[in-house]
């Protein structure tokens, strides 16, 4: 990256909303994504950076990046891309602006000020145009850069993804522990998390987790085992090369979790699978609390329910050990409902550069977000929560 690092991070850090605690627009992460070969031309990924500057003050910056394909975005626009080649146009290269193979809400257009933020969409729109591309789209993004966007005549997508919320408005208190937690949910929610769990430990599965520093290069070496084997598993080459988890270890150790399971056996305890969760710390005096992101997993043994509880329940049971606010379970899943993760409407923002497919799009868009909004009354409809606390008042249900 051409922008210098602390640069970088303290206009990141000045940021407003839950964007500016996340890890992944830090210079670390994108220059590892780089640096690693896991986001370069050759994967199709082609960054470049937009910034503004008073003087010698660094008061607006983006990363974009030329685009091959749709591969690693979580908004999917390949039926977009068909549309183009079936009328003889380029789709591709497009622009975007995102954090590569990272489905994570946040800032995207790091601005000191709301007007800096209006002209970072005003010249990122002018270099699409200077070099004629068919289209600009900035993913997941905070709510002050949807309004630049939209304020620019962008249209905008929603996608729902689904999170977890500690307790922390109302009359009650965080939640104690895991099991003040499952004392939430409805009876047939509780129940079924109690099985899922009892079966790995069943299986002779217990768990460790390792925080930061603690997480050595041979738990390193484990995690990308697992990781790179289920990614084969279902048929695909894993994103993210060894090299650029070598560089989180040595660059960034401070945002990252690591749970491992581990079976006791007539060999031994041996490990048989990982999850990978990165962290993110309020900063002093900041209204903002910690956040959790569910990331990667690996399993070199499958084990019923083993992937609920990696990935899961040992997270939630740590957020809530250590107070954190929100863990978030990535991009799609509607099972994650059912471990009380519920639904949250994320947002993109998208130009395209032909009238008429601009047009078109804008008609797609309008249809596809009645049926999101549908969707979401309809997940609301499947509250995992019983009712009790939903109204702010715990009360376990009778039966239990």
């Amino acid at each position: 990256m051409d922008v210098d690092a602390s640069r970088w991070n303290e206009l990141l850090a000045a940021q407003d909303d839950d964007g500016s605690l996340n890890p992944f627009m830090r210079h670390e992460y994108l220059a590892a994504m780089h640096q690693s070969g896991s986001a370069v031309p050759e994967t199709g990924w082609t960054p470049r950076f937009i910034t503004l500057w008073h003087g010698q003050e660094l008061a607006g910056a983006c990363a974009v990046y030329l685009k091959a394909h749709s591969y690693g975005e979580y908004v999917f626009d390949w039926a977009w891309a068909n549309a183009y080649q079936q009328h003889g146009l380029s789709y591709y290269p497009k622009a975007l602006v995102a954090a590569p193979f990272t489905p994570v809400p946040g800032a995207r257009l790091l601005a000191r000020t709301p007007e800096e933020r209006k002209q970072l969409v005003k010249s990122l729109i002018a270099w699409c145009e200077d070099r004629k591309l068919s289209s600009l789209h900035l993913l997941f993004a905070a709510p002050q850069d949807v309004a630049a966007c939209q304020e620019a005549g962008m249209m905008l997508r929603h996608t729902v993804q689904f999170h977890w919320t500690n307790r922390s408005t109302g009359e009650l208190p965080p939640y104690r522990d895991f099991e003040d937690f499952l004392m939430a949910l409805t009876q047939e929610k509780r129940k079924k998390i109690r099985q899922e769990r009892r079966k790995v430990a069943d299986a002779g599965i217990t768990f460790r987790s390792l925080r930061g520093r603690a997480i050595s290069s041979q738990d390193w070496d484990f995690f990308y085992q697992c990781y790179e084997r289920t990614y084969y598993e279902h048929g695909n080459a894993p994103y993210l090369s060894r090299d650029f988890f070598q560089r989180m270890q040595d660059t960034m150790p401070e945002n990252w979790l690591l749970f491992i399971a581990e079976h006791a056996g007539a060999d031994g305890v041996q490990p048989v699978a990982a999850s990978l969760v990165a962290i993110s710390e309020a900063r002093p005096g900041s209204r903002h609390k910690p956040v959790a992101y569910g990331r990667y997993w690996g399993a070199l043994a499958r084990v019923d329910c083993l992937h609920f509880e990696a990935c899961y329940y040992q997270p939630l049971e740590w957020c809530i050990a250590q107070g954190y606010n929100r863990f978030e379970g990535g991009a799609q899943g509607e099972h994650k409902m059912a471990r009380a993760l519920l639904p949250v409407k994320t947002t993109s923002a998208h130009w395209l550069a032909h009238p008429a497919f601009a047009d078109a799009v804008e008609r797609f868009l309008e249809r596809e977000g009645t049926g999101i909004d549908g969707y979401m009354d309809d997940l609301g409809g499947r509250n995992p929560f019983n009712s009790s606390h939903r109204n702010g008042h715990q009360r376990p249900e009778e039966g239990e």
